[in-house]
Order: C-alpha cells, then sequence, then structure tokens
C-alpha cells in the first residue's frame, strides 16, 4: 500500500472499551490513520476525545450526520468509519456513510432488530462501498488453520458441532451501579431483544458457521434472565440442526462464575475432530478416529499457509485477542486498497461481512422466538430472508 488509508470513527471516546480496540487494531499492521470522528453523543465530549487522539480540532465532531456530509465533500476525507456505538446506532450510522460510498467497519452485532438488520444489508448493497463486521475471533491463526482443515475433508463429514462463551461479569446487577458498559448492554431500547445472545452468543455462532461451513437450518433455544429485574437474557442453551444433518449445541452466559472470556469451539466428523479455546489461542488439539491427540501451534510443526499468512511472530511468541483484531483490520485494508485501484478484492482475503451480521441479528431473533414459545424449533431460513 502507497499510503495509509484514512479513517474516521463513531463512538469509542473517553471511558468507552471498543474503541481503544479497534483503534489498536487498526495501527499494528500500520494500514490506517485516524484523522476525524465523532467519538461521543455530545460536542464537547467528542472533542475532548479527539484531542486525546490527536485528531485535528476542526475533523472532531458533534454528530455523525455532520460528519459524515462534510468528511464526503472533503478532498482528503475520510476513506472508512468504524463503528463502536452501542448496537442501537448502528444501523443510523452505517447508512449515512454508506449512501456517500464511504466503506464502513463496523462492531457486532450487525444492528438491534432484524428489520434494520435487512435495510442495513440493502443499503450496503446500493452503495457500492465495502462493509466489515469485527467478528474479530475469525482472525485468530488456529480458527482460519480449523476452518481451512474442514473445508479440506480432514475431519471427514461433520456431525457435530459445539460452541460456549462464557462470562461471569453480569452476575450481579452492575446495570443498576452506574456502570456504562453493563447499562447499555442490559436495555433492550439499546442492544436490542437479546443479551448474553446478542453479545457474545452471536459470536459464537459466527466462529461456528465460519469454521464449519455449515448452514443453520433449525434451532430451538432456552433463554433466561437470572440476575431478578434484567429485561434481557443473561444465559443461553441453544440446540442446532445444520444442513448435512449436523447437530449442534451453543451456550452463552454473563452470570457463570470463574469464566472471563471462555469462547470454546469443538468440531467433530467421522474422521476427526477439533478443539480450540480463545483463552489458549495459539493451540488447536486435532484427533484422528483412533489416534493420539495432536497440538498443532500456531507457525509450528504441521502450521498452514493459510494459519501462517495471518501470523506475525514465530511459534511460541504468543499472539491474542488485539492480533486476531487487527487481522480483521488488515483484510479489510487489503480490500479497501483494492477498491481504490478499481481491482477485485485478493482472493484470500477474508472477513465477515453483511451476510454474516444479517445472520447474526437473525439468530438472536430467532432464540428470542424460540424462548418464547417454550423452546419450540423454528426455521432458521424465515429469518435469514431478506
Amino acid at each position: 500500500m502507497t499510503e495509509r488509508i484514512r479513517l474516521g470513527m463513531v463512538g469509542g471516546g473517553r471511558d468507552a472499551f471498543i474503541g481503544g480496540v479497534h483503534r489498536i487494531a487498526s495501527r499494528i499492521d500500520d494500514r490506517y490513520e485516524l484523522v476525524a470522528g465523532a467519538f461521543s453523543s455530545t460536542p464537547e465530549k467528542s472533542k475532548a476525545s479527539a484531542a486525546d487522539l490527536g485528531v485535528a480540532p476542526d475533523r472532531a465532531y458533534g454528530d455523525f450526520v455532520e460528519m459524515a456530509k462534510r468528511e464526503a465533500r472533503l478532498k482528503n476525507g475520510i476513506e472508512a468509519v468504524a463503528i463502536v456505538t452501542p448496537n442501537h446506532m448502528h444501523y443510523p450510522v452505517a447508512r449515512e456513510f454508506l449512501k456517500r460510498g464511504i466503506h464502513v467497519i463496523c462492531d457486532k452485532p450487525l444492528t438491534s432488530t432484524l428489520p434494520d438488520a435487512r435495510k442495513l444489508a440493502k443499503a450496503a448493497e446500493n452503495s457500492g462501498a465495502l462493509f466489515v463486521l469485527t467478528h474479530n475471533y475469525t482472525g485468530y491463526p488456529m480458527i482460519r488453520q480449523a476452518r481451512e482443515m474442514v473445508a479440506k475433508g480432514e475431519l471427514g463429514k461433520i456431525r457435530l458441532v459445539q460452541v460456549e462463551y462464557a462470562q461471569d461479569w453480569l452476575s450481579e446487577p452492575l446495570e443498576k451501579t452506574g456502570s456504562k458498559q453493563a447499562g447499555w448492554r442490559t436495555d433492550p431500547a439499546q442492544t436490542g431483544a437479546g443479551g448474553s445472545t446478542g453479545d457474545i452468543g452471536t459470536h459464537a455462532f459466527n466462529l461456528a458457521s465460519f469454521v464449519s461451513g455449515l448452514e443453520l437450518e433449525q434451532l430451538c433455544a432456552d433463554l433466561d434472565s437470572f440476575v431478578e429485574g434484567r429485561q434481557v437474557d443473561d444465559n443461553g442453551h441453544v440446540l442446532m440442526r445444520f444442513s448435512g444433518g449436523a447437530k449442534g449445541m451453543l451456550w452463552c452466559s454473563q452470570v457463570a462464575p470463574g469464566n472471563e472470556n471462555a469462547l470454546k469451539l469443538r468440531i467433530y466428523g467421522e474422521k476427526a475432530g477439533l478443539e480450540w479455546a480463545q483463552e489458549d489461542p495459539n493451540y488447536l488439539w486435532y484427533t484422528p478416529l483412533g489416534e493420539p491427540k495432536r497440538l498443532l501451534t500456531r507457525n509450528g510443526a504441521g502450521a498452514t499457509e493459510v494459519g501462517q499468512r495471518v501470523s506475525r511472530v514465530p511459534g511460541g511468541h504468543p499472539e491474542g485477542y488485539l492480533e486476531g483484531f487487527a487481522n480483521i483490520y488488515t483484510e479489510a485494508a487489503l480490500a479497501i486498497a483494492a477498491h481504490r485501484e478499481g481491482k477485485p478484492v485478493p482472493g484470500e482475503v477474508t472477513f465477515p461481512g453483511i451476510a454474516e451480521g444479517v445472520a447474526g441479528v437473525a439468530f438472536v431473533t430467532a432464540c428470542v422466538d424460540s424462548s418464547k414459545r417454550g423452546g419450540s424449533w423454528v426455521s432458521f431460513g424465515n429469518y435469514v430472508k431478506t
């Protein structure tokens, strides 16, 4: 690339966790320069955050509509915008930038409601701009290797997919203590109908789909709000039926003491099984049927070209959350660079997009509907249709 991509950001100001993660991820491979932003819901806070980040005062905006309009007119305006707001703002913000041809890098889930997700898919289709969804766990090298192994048939026909994402940080009603992070995540007006299903269940579902390559056909869900007075679920158990006859189970919880970010994936086929844990991401366990377990390591013996391409340091030096997140940003940068030159996106470039976003919101909606019906089976295809 001849020059860094000019990046803007909506949200992510002072005291916002995920905004800082996006900024770090964007700079790890030196592909982006943050030049503008509407960092908060008030002009004063936005300008203060811009000063913290070294963004020029005239590129610090009071709201995202003003930002989209002016940046689209500037000769050196932003080429891409990172959206790191609460869920209910993803649709209106993304729409403003997409209709002006500005590429969008959006935090997950795609939107807070399924109708908004469908409308955003149409907006992205009509825009011609790229849409990237930061399901960052798909950026881990060993996840890329696992996906390749499944696609090559090393596990045989897939029979079982088990995925879980467990946390404990919402085991008490933090939303009643003034916690900003807990507050919007437990408010259905901001987060959507799903709580843990939307916040972490979508990550688990996306990861299972990404690695297995299977399409979900039906699900039944049992969702709970264990903390008294909480308006959205904080625990969910989901049974899944995939294309080709594979069966799956998904557990997401934010009330499981002793768990921090325990995202785990297990896939079993006729010939072999794979196991991966996000808290130990440089290792992938591979077990051919009737043989001892084999430990595959990032950039170690047995590493594939796919995994090596998104690694940065030799095996034995840990890479983790920030590097995996950075891989999504870097893949997006390669796609944006190709777009600059009127070239097709390189075939090896992989990142979640609008289709995965719609599927994630459809998953949450289907889970909520199923649980309300006493855990009845629902057809997933009815939800993903746009």
